[in-house]
């Protein structure tokens, strides 16, 4: 099956792959070649594809999976292949997200600071299973 990873900017990801594992608004899902159609919304998180015996992950800032006819198009604001991710400055905005949250006194938004630290979540995962 094709797996292919769209942004406005690029295609981040066109090829075949063996198996493909997203994050949904409600959990976790696999698919494998000839699942039935499906269209779901996705949460941050990492997708995972499966090349044979490797394993490519992606930070994924939520978007749209279809899957018809054996081929998974994702399309998503933001998309970093793991190995492309700067894990330095991922756990610098995880640390300052979690600042954030943390800070009782100060007026924070609240959703942008949990986004942020799904954010920076999602990538440090991707940046550290490569």
């Amino acid at each position: 099956m094709i797996l292919k990873i769209i942004t406005h900017e690029r295609v981040v990801f066109d090829d075949e792959v063996d198996e493909i594992v997203v994050q949904t608004k409600s959990g976790q899902i696999g698919i494998l070649k000839d699942h039935i159609p499906i269209t779901t919304v996705l949460e941050i998180g990492v997708t995972k594809a499966k090349i044979g015996t490797s394993v490519k992950y992606f930070a994924t800032m939520g978007g749209v999976l279809q899957f018809k006819d054996n081929i998974a198009t994702i399309l998503t604001d933001v998309c970093e292949d793991g190995c492309d991710i700067d894990v330095t400055r991922a756990n610098a905005a995880k640390n300052r997200a979690e600042a954030r949250l943390a800070d009782s006194a100060a007026q924070v938004d609240i959703q942008r600071a949990q986004a942020a630290l799904a954010r920076s979540l999602a990538r440090l995962k991707a940046a550290m299973n490569k």
